[in-house]
């Protein structure tokens, strides 16, 4: 009954198939959040897959409907072994981003696992069924070898994360006492290098918005309205260039975060950014001049311009469009001002003579948005976490205040206030949110083993966990 042999077992759980027959059958449900139509879906991998798993493993199960109409419910799974014990909760989200079937490579299907070399296929792979089974298996292995896990456990299995979770902070507000924890620990997201192991301390928020510049109705002929009628297109390009450079710093000082913290850029300092097989190439040229490439990502905030449409794209006219829209985005850090984005971008454009263009709410199908969330990286917690993970690995493990994507990682601190850990076990290239997603198994197969050791030193008495409320 050692650290090594709950390691070992997971090992052997990955190598002989299991962990990839219990991911083929999660993989086949088409848990598409953003599709109405899969509801009963999203039901059905708790039910027949989630709940299954953990009463299997002596854990009680709960679901609970989503308040907001047509959103995935939320699955809460708990094992206690006694009142004295630490509590850890965990997370995974069964939803996935919709399949789009026809742009995988062929041969492919984003319901069907296939391994080509190192990669494994399908939808969820990567975001986030792959990784929340890792846990699973691990969870399962360290129950074999010890008998139990020596602390108490809880797992959240939520069906809407890519509709932005809608809902689900409510489901949690309303049962604090039933989600209520001491630390947090779950992983989703991309390592910084596909080739070594990292923890996150949170997640940057993220807020989309519509620009629109609508002038008249329908469109009229070029040659005999042009030079007398505004082009929106034009407008907007401009409007938009005056809130950020042809280099891609933002240029509105109230959209930008306060400077980085001292424990963050000392968290990022040795940071280097690999993408991995298939990645395209850093542009080091693009961003906020002053900042290495791991502050842009991990310490600053980025606009984006996601979509832009002027006129008829398909078939173009020769006519002055009516109307120009484009769908943007703020990625953002903790203690930005965030909620008053879109004021602060609509009192920019009427300051500088754009008032013909407003910002407007996205549509619901494509809002989006989280809260930035970040445990201090000296927090003892992530540190914890991060030690085990070197025991496992054999190389120093980085701590990243907070990785570049957004989760609903506000709901753990804020309505529970608990502090973040996060252990990445995808990587940068692997086609998240589009077709082709995919997992490497070298990865995969280390981060079993990363989560059966980590699992174990939590509850080894020679490996204490913190003490609950301990550090900042």
């Amino acid at each position: 009954m050692t650290r090594d042999a709950a390691v070992e077992r997971a090992l052997e759980y990955f190598d002989d198939g299991r962990y990839m027959d219990d991911l083929a059958r999660r993989v086949a449900i088409p848990t598409e959040s953003q599709n109405p139509e899969r509801l009963p879906d999203l039901y059905r991998y708790l039910t027949d897959e989630m709940q299954t798993a953990f009463e299997a493993m002596g854990y009680s199960c709960r679901i609970y409907d989503n308040p907001l109409k047509g959103q995935g419910p939320v699955l809460l799974a708990t094992r206690h072994e006694g009142d004295g014990l630490p509590t850890v909760l965990g997370y995974g989200h069964g939803d996935v981003i919709r399949g789009y079937e026809e742009q995988w490579y062929e041969g492919l299907s984003p319901w069907r696992i296939e391994e080509r070399g190192d990669k494994v296929y399908g939808r969820g792979t990567a975001d986030n069924k792959g990784q929340h089974c890792l846990h699973m298996a691990a969870l399962a292995c360290v129950l074999e070898e010890r008998g139990e896990l020596g602390f108490n456990h809880k797992f959240m299995i939520e069906t809407g994360e890519e509709n932005g979770s809608a809902g689900v902070n409510d489901i949690v507000d309303a049962n604090k006492a039933d989600f209520a924890a001491d630390f947090y620990l779950a992983s989703d997201g991309p390592r910084i290098d596909a080739s070594k192991a990292n923890v996150n301390c949170g997640n940057r928020g993220a807020v989309n918005f519509d620009l629109v510049c609508e002038l008249r109705e329908g469109g009229h002929h070029s040659g005999n309205w042009g030079g007398l009628l505004a082009n929106p297109g034009i407008i907007l390009s401009h409007a938009i260039a005056s809130i950020v450079s042809e280099k891609g710093q933002i240029l509105v000082k109230d959209l930008l975060p306060p400077p980085i913290p001292n424990s963050v850029r000392v968290a990022l300092r040795d940071v280097a950014r690999e993408g991995g097989p298939d990645a395209p190439e850093v542009q080091e040229w693009w961003g906020e001049p002053v900042l290495s490439s791991s502050e842009k990502v991990y310490g600053w905030n980025t606009f984006e311009v996601l979509a832009f449409k002027v006129g008829n794209p398909e078939n173009p006219v020769n006519a002055v469009p009516p109307r120009a829209w484009a769908h943007c985005q703020i990625r953002f850090v903790v203690d930005s001002k965030w909620e008053e984005f879109q004021d602060i971008i609509q009192k920019h454009l009427n300051e500088n003579g754009f008032d013909m263009v407003t910002v407007q709410d996205a549509p619901e199908a494509n809002a989006g948005g989280f809260k930035a969330s970040r445990s201090d990286p000296d927090h003892p917690w992530p540190s914890y976490v991060a030690e085990s993970v070197t025991r496992t690995t054999g190389e120093k493990t980085v701590k990243l205040p907070n990785s570049g994507g957004s989760i609903c990682n506000y709901i753990f601190q804020d309505t529970l206030g608990l502090p973040l850990c996060w252990i990445p076990h995808s990587y940068v290239g692997c086609s998240q949110h589009a077709p082709n997603e995919h997992i490497l198994k070298s990865v995969t197969r280390e981060g079993i083993a990363i989560m059966a050791g980590v699992y174990w030193d939590m509850g080894d008495p020679a490996t204490p966990m913190p003490k609950p409320g301990s550090g900042g």
